[in-house]
């Protein structure tokens, strides 16, 4: 281990994160019954210009009145080059702040953008005598920002998840696709020809690097890498491997942009019952294998070792924090 330890941000489960628009009470009384890990209320995309102070009253209202069943509730304020955005923050969190877990922070582009956020919610925290620290939620939706996503990843304390805003991101980098994550049809290769001619189209999948790239950071400075929207939530096979792919990467939850993402986000970025019992016999043979002075064994006709251990520890833990959440 390096002489740097990675300090880890606050433990929450995060495999799945509604987005609900703040404009629709309707839609923010049906997400409290919700199974979603984390809500974030929004007051950003999702909200016309002309709804965007009765949508911040509308939240304000839904964080007092609605009964959230203990689950972690999160605010997409508007863009920090808006001048929606200090309303959002000052008046959330002074007449809802002991309602509220996190602040997502959309297109985060710079540190000093998080600095910036970081001075102005510890003021109101301290004059309003908050004990509950509120925390961040980056959205790494821009070139700048994924240029920038390591030092954004360790702007503030407060920090503990890095979000990967794919729509937006596409739109930045001039990508050539129109929908809402998912592959393309043109990020693909070619094998060469066999001996008729014939040759094979494999896909790719365009968004490998930024999430790789964002998981990077986040892990770096002990956050949690969240995979951001699916926009077809008619394709849940689409959805699935998406997702699939994302957490293979590292990302430790995905965005439902519709309630129907919500349970199959839980179920993907859940451990397998196969799983966990295979990890736990690995802690198992590693701990008699230390008993016996051996630093690696034989286990299913593979070799473990340390590495394997905090591998397996790592998946152990996901299902115990999923079963104490119940």
């Amino acid at each position: 281990m390096s002489f740097t330890i990675v300090e880890q941000c606050t433990a929450r489960l995060n495999r799945s994160e509604l987005a609900v628009p703040g404009s629709n009470p309707t839609f923010l009384e049906k997400a409290a019954s919700s199974p979603a890990d984390v809500i974030f209320l929004d007051l950003e995309d999702a909200v016309a210009p002309d709804d965007k102070v009765p949508a911040r009253k509308n939240i304000i209202e839904a964080l007092n009145d609605l009964d959230w069943g203990g689950r972690t509730m999160s605010i997409r304020i508007n863009g920090l080059d808006t001048h929606y955005m200090y309303r959002d923050v000052v008046d959330i969190i002074e007449q809802a702040g002991q309602h509220l877990d996190l602040i997502m922070i959309p297109k985060a582009g710079t540190a000093a953008d998080i600095y910036a956020l970081d001075m102005l919610v510890t003021q109101i925290e301290d004059n309003m005598k908050l004990e509950k620290r509120i925390g961040f939620e980056m959205i790494i939706e821009t070139a700048l920002g994924m240029a920038n996503v390591d030092e954004i990843a360790g702007a503030s304390k407060r920090n503990e998840s890095l979000h990967f805003g794919v729509a937006d991101y596409a739109a930045s980098t001039k990508a050539r696709t129109t929908v809402i994550g998912g592959p393309n049809k043109d990020y693909h290769v070619l094998t060469d020809p066999d001996e008729n001619g014939n040759r094979d189209v494999h896909w790719g999948d365009m968004w490998h690097y930024p999430v790789s790239k964002m998981v990077i950071a986040a892990r770096k400075y002990g956050l949690r890498p969240i995979d951001g929207p699916f926009g077809d939530f008619s394709d849940t096979d689409g959805y699935a491997a998406q997702a699939n792919r994302s957490a293979t990467l590292g990302c430790e939850g995905k965005w439902a942009i519709h309630p129907s993402q919500v349970e199959l986000a839980n179920d993907l970025f859940s451990p397998s019952e196969e799983d966990v019992t295979k990890a736990q016999r690995i802690i198992e043979a590693m701990e008699q294998a230390q008993k016996e002075g051996k630093g690696a064994v034989a286990l299913d006709g593979r070799l473990i070792d340390i590495a394997s251990i905090k591998q397996a520890e790592v998946m152990v833990q996901k299902a115990e924090q999923i079963k104490a959440a119940g």
